[in-house]
């Protein structure tokens, strides 16, 4: 039986941090899951309504994916080159029916590849029409300084490293909160052959 070890959580600022969730044999059943979400739905390099390409690679399984470019973030029934996204892998299912305390299954798992040089800015997660569901996290590969600040621009943040294995529940008035990625400690694990960092987010979109 594949293992999610669910136990206390750590508290950043309203989000749920689940240490250690994933067992190693259920982190690389999944890598072997997304390897098939990505032969059918590859990796893409995308770019800000503004033009400035983004330092991760991504892609989606569901049946919505998220996609960004010069005409906008938002959520698309099929890839950039036109098919539709594969579907999401139970493995991945089961970590949202363990942690998300919501009776709707997620429409979208946006998958971010982040290498060497890769980081994501502060950002909300907004482009979903309810609010009201939570969006769950889950880091797989090395590890990620993971930083967390307020509803709105500025302010105090607080960082926290994340690992492989480790699951973030956004949600309740932690749910808008403003996140993202510093760095990557890249080769930090061994679960990736070639290193680099996997953050799968799942989202009720409509």
């Amino acid at each position: 039986m594949d293992e999610i070890q669910v136990g206390s959580s750590l508290d950043l600022r309203g989000m749920r941090v689940f240490k250690g969730l994933l067992s190693p044999t259920f982190q690389s059943r999944i890598v072997e899951d997304l390897r098939g979400v990505i032969r059918a739905a590859p990796l893409f390099s995308p770019v800000t309504p503004q033009g400035k390409p983004m330092s991760v690679r991504m892609t989606s399984a569901g049946q919505l994916g998220w996609v960004s470019d010069r005409q906008g973030y938002r959520y698309s029934q099929t890839h950039p080159n036109g098919a539709l996204w594969p579907d999401m892998p139970p493995r991945v299912l089961a970590i949202w029916d363990a942690v998300a305390d919501t009776a709707l299954q997620p429409e979208c798992c946006l998958i971010n590849f982040y290498d060497q040089e890769a980081k994501m800015g502060m950002h909300q997660d907004r482009d979903e029409n309810d609010f009201s569901q939570p969006v769950v996290s889950v880091s797989l590969g090395d590890d990620a300084l993971f930083r967390v600040g307020n509803t709105t621009r500025g302010g105090k943040t607080e960082s926290i490293w994340l690992q492989s294995g480790d699951v973030v529940v956004m949600g309740g008035p932690a749910r808008l909160l403003y996140h993202g990625v510093d760095r990557v400690k890249y080769g930090s694990c061994r679960l990736l052959p070639k290193a680099g960092r996997i953050n799968l987010t799942m989202r009720v979109v409509t």
